[in-house]
């Protein structure tokens, strides 16, 4: 058995460039110091005194950087590169978010959290376009899943700490998180060479490096980002919704760590072996079923009366995570053309960017006005709404037979990449 799960380990992280291991790590040391996303909520209600509304305000500001950030950084991404718009990214949210533990003012709080918002967001675009440039399309669920991985090793260990750190001071989180991105625009910077196409490939060789509107005219892309906001919507609530429920049911920020800790721990433990289970089947039952076990987990949150209980809803809701973030990510991929990944990437991080910006008004709302259980039903009602709409848009975009050529392969041909990227893929 331990042979055999030795031999799982190497053949999933086998073939795969150098650039993208520095990428992974980039990735793992800043989900290691993570912390205003997961204590922002418990910070501002229990430590600061403001009402689970004014929290939510806060987060939908940072949220609403978030999306204005997603769509500019897309664009940058593609025109001047992937690398420096990681590197101002990166920069730009170390400064933010340590200026963000200082301040106290309300009115403060909320600008400083819109920009942390704007600066944070603005680097989705440049990796997951340059992850998709420097790893061959055959490997791509399988980097895709790595990367989830590293995330959520980070964040597995960072939840279970900052917890502590929090009883101890939430403005050492902030600082921590600060200097660790800090460290991740120093690996950009000293290992990662630029990824971006230096010529457009295949049928897009004609055309203009434009804004949006072509992913806007993408009316299946598109179709998939509202899906994704849909499914965004459900899982942002274990950072919004989520830790102001527990603590307005009396729980502690440790009790909250705890179970939220759970998240990361079984994503740990389980993404390698159950993308090696999903990596060559239907993505759209891939989806269907991970939004609606997403949807109803959220929904048992309801009946959750300790943290036992609400650690086993964690873990409910977690197992459709695994299954739907390297499946999305792959189909993102899949449906942009080499030449405008980090427009599309953009656009698919603005939906995420669009849910953190309403999930916290919803949650708000909900606990506020009607209650908890609300927002936990409503959870179940938006995770099979995303079911439906996946199975109705994914029909015909299925797996092709071996042998066939796949219906978007004119978008997906790979890239042209400089020497060096090339060299270092060759080398992998």
């Amino acid at each position: 058995m331990l042979t055999a799960a030795r031999r799982a380990v190497k053949e999933s992280v086998s073939g795969l460039p150098p650039a993208f291991w520095w990428l992974w790590t980039s990735t793992l040391v800043n989900r290691l110091g993570a912390f205003v996303s997961t204590f922002m909520a418990i910070y501002l209600t229990l430590e600061m005194g403001y009402s689970a509304t004014y929290a939510g305000l806060v987060a939908a500001l940072h949220g609403l950087g978030g999306v204005i950030s997603s769509l500019g950084a897309g664009v940058l991404t593609d025109r001047l590169g992937r690398r420096p718009t990681l590197l101002v990214a990166q920069t730009s949210t170390a400064v933010s978010v340590a200026l963000l533990g200082f301040m106290s003012h309300p009115v403060a709080i909320a600008a400083v959290a819109f920009a942390v918002g704007m600066a944070s967001n603005a680097s989705r675009p440049a990796v997951q376009a340059m992850m998709a440039d420097i790893v061959r399309p055959e490997d791509r669920v399988r980097a895709f899943s790595l990367n989830f991985w590293a995330i959520n090793l980070g964040f597995a260990i960072s939840s279970a700490g900052a917890g502590f750190i929090a009883a101890y001071s939430y403005r050492a989180g902030f600082l921590i998180e600060a200097v660790m991105t800090l460290v991740c625009a120093v690996l950009v910077f000293v290992k990662l060479p630029e990824s971006r196409p230096e010529h457009p490939d295949g049928a897009a060789a004609h055309t203009p490096d434009g804004g949006l509107g072509t992913v806007l005219r993408d009316r299946r892309f598109m179709g998939v980002v509202g899906l994704s906001f849909l499914v965004a919507l459900v899982f942002q609530q274990a950072y919004v919704g989520l830790p102001v429920a527990m603590g307005e049911a009396g729980f502690t920020p440790s009790d909250f760590g705890v179970a939220i800790a759970c998240n990361g721990v079984m994503i740990v433990l389980l993404q390698i072996p159950v993308t090696r289970f999903i990596e060559h089947r239907d993505p759209q039952r891939l989806l269907v079923i991970s939004s609606l076990v997403a949807g109803y987990g959220f929904g048992l949150t309801a009946f959750a009366g300790s943290v036992g209980l609400i650690a086993l809803t964690v873990c409910v809701w977690t197992l459709a995570e695994i299954v739907n973030a390297p499946t999305q990510s792959t189909l993102v991929v899949r449906l942009s053309p080499a030449h405008a990944r980090g427009r599309y990437q953009g656009m698919y991080a603005m939906s995420w960017s669009v849910a953190a910006l309403a999930a916290p008004l919803l949650s708000g709302f909900f606990i506020d006005r009607l209650g908890q259980e609300w927002l936990w039903g409503f959870c179940a009602l938006v995770g099979t709404v995303a079911a439906l709409g996946y199975w109705s848009l994914m029909r015909g975009l299925s797996e092709p037979a071996p042998g066939a050529k796949p219906r978007t392969e004119p978008l997906d041909t790979g890239v042209s990449l400089p020497d060096h990227a090339r060299q270092a893929e060759a080398t992998g």
